[in-house]
């Protein structure tokens, strides 16, 4: 599936979870999704514990988060800052 097709499971309206993106016809916002990631869920595991998720939506919110930071302009971390240590 190409970029197009996964990024339109992605919709943003301001009377679903405060504009927030989510996966089309869910109150699953891409941050939580991503956040799920994050902490070591699998994308078979996620797809599981909510009716009707297909891999290609975890896919999308993956897309979705790369193509945010595309033209992001990042400060290096300080030693030790990377890891939640304060230098």
């Amino acid at each position: 599936m190409g970029d197009t097709e996964l990024l339109r499971r992605i919709q943003r309206d301001p009377d679903v979870m405060l504009g927030k993106p989510v996966i089309a016809g869910t109150r699953l916002t891409v941050e939580f999704v991503l956040n799920l990631l994050a902490h070591g869920e699998t994308k078979e595991t996620i797809v599981a514990e909510y009716d009707g998720l297909t891999p290609d939506d975890v896919l999308a919110c993956i897309l979705f988060a790369a193509k945010a930071l595309e033209d992001t302009t990042f400060v290096p971390f300080a030693a030790g800052e990377a890891r939640g240590h304060a230098a």
